[in-house]
């Protein structure tokens, strides 16, 4: 399991994600938010974008994998009935 990052390179590789690093939103304030989120939560929201972006590539790869199986099916079918 690798190292969780802090402080300035979580940050960093939170934005590089897309990752919004803004607080929560504070209550009963005209202040709005946080300036940032603690480095806790900037973990979490990196997790969870680190696991989206394996589960887009993941799913990629089963439909590349579903089409390749469909067209072998179709040539071994068109070979069979050809001769």
């Amino acid at each position: 399991m690798k190292k969780l990052l802090e402080g300035e390179k979580l940050e960093e590789y939170a934005r590089r994600l897309g990752v919004d690093t803004q607080g929560d939103a504070i209550t009963c304030s005209s202040m709005g938010r946080h300036k940032r989120a603690d480095d806790s939560e900037l973990q979490r929201r990196v997790i969870e974008a680190e696991r989206s972006i394996r589960e887009h590539q993941l799913w990629i790869i089963a439909l590349i994998s579903a089409i390749s199986s469909m067209l072998s099916a179709v040539i071994a079918l068109f070979a069979t009935f050809s001769n």
